[in-house]
């Protein structure tokens, strides 16, 4: 163990992004915890508001991503300053991913079922730099040998195939497998070769001649979401939190004299617990 510690993330000058990925998944935990509770109305803790307008914890967010991001280039990479801007940087990020969704929607959909777009986010995130952190090359370099890897070209081919399958497998309305298939080939292949979700730029583009296709391809996404739906689900709201109803989330905003909506409760004079308020700091 001290030694894998010393030779591959030590010397190897991976210390600061360690620091930073546990701080941005511990950032998130942390802060899933602090949202769910005073969703729940228990503990200390109560929405932030200053001026009459609600802080999201995105805003703090972004200030610790730019001190952390022009930290890190200011210093040195083996130096105190590195792991020092890497931690506020992971904090800093785990803040903004947790209301990912908000950004994409530019709504309070925190509880809604869009909100677990930045669940997912977060999820993707991780285990991308986790795969960086152990030493998986993108678009399969590292599976080439070292006389492969000073051939340019078999370098550029590879890539090149790779991109594409993950490319293809994005087109395919499979944007997970895209993202793992960078640093995991095979994902990305495996999703390349397979048929496309009816629903995807690709089925609309190749199966609108091809009826049988078309067909086959909502048949195996009906069966693979009645498979993977349920316990998808039941880990999303572990980690989410369960989402309120629709119509009971739309029916919870208000106007905001700012512009865009506001649920009940936020504000000045917004209380720290129930489903009454945003539920996050």
């Amino acid at each position: 163990m001290g030694r894998w510690w010393e030779q591959d993330i030590v010397e190897a000058g991976k210390l600061p992004l360690l620091l930073g990925l546990t701080a941005f998944l511990v950032t998130f935990a942390v802060t899933r915890t602090v949202t769910r509770m005073i969703r729940a109305g228990r503990g200390p803790f109560g929405d932030i508001s200053a001026g009459g307008v609600h802080l999201h914890h995105a805003v703090p967010g972004v200030v610790l991503m730019v001190a952390g991001g022009f930290g890190a280039i200011a210093s040195t990479q083996y130096g105190p300053g590195a792991a020092a801007a890497a931690v506020v940087f992971g904090v800093g990020a785990g803040l903004v991913l947790d209301e990912f969704a908000l950004i994409v929607y530019l709504q309070d959909v925190y509880w809604s079922e869009q909100g677990r777009r930045s669940v997912e986010m977060v999820t993707v995130t991780g285990a991308v730099v986790l795969l960086v952190l152990v030493g998986s090359a993108p678009f399969g370099v590292d599976t080439l040998t070292a006389e492969e890897r000073q051939d340019r070209v078999a370098v550029m081919t590879t890539v090149a195939f790779h991109f594409a399958c993950s490319a293809v497998s994005f087109a395919k309305g499979k944007p997970l497998v895209a993202i793992f298939g960078v640093l995991l080939p095979l994902v990305s292949l495996f999703g390349a070769v397979r048929l496309a979700r009816p629903d995807s730029p690709w089925a609309r583009r190749f199966y609108r001649r091809r009826p049988r296709a078309l067909a086959r391809a909502r048949r195996r996404t009906a069966r693979h979401d009645r498979r993977w739906s349920g316990p998808v689900r039941r880990m999303q709201d572990l980690l989410a939190g369960t989402p309120t109803p629709e119509l009971l989330h739309r029916a919870g905003h208000r106007p905001d004299p700012d512009g865009g909506s506001r649920r009940d409760g936020d504000g000045p004079d917004a209380g720290g617990g129930g489903d009454s308020g945003t539920g996050r700091p």
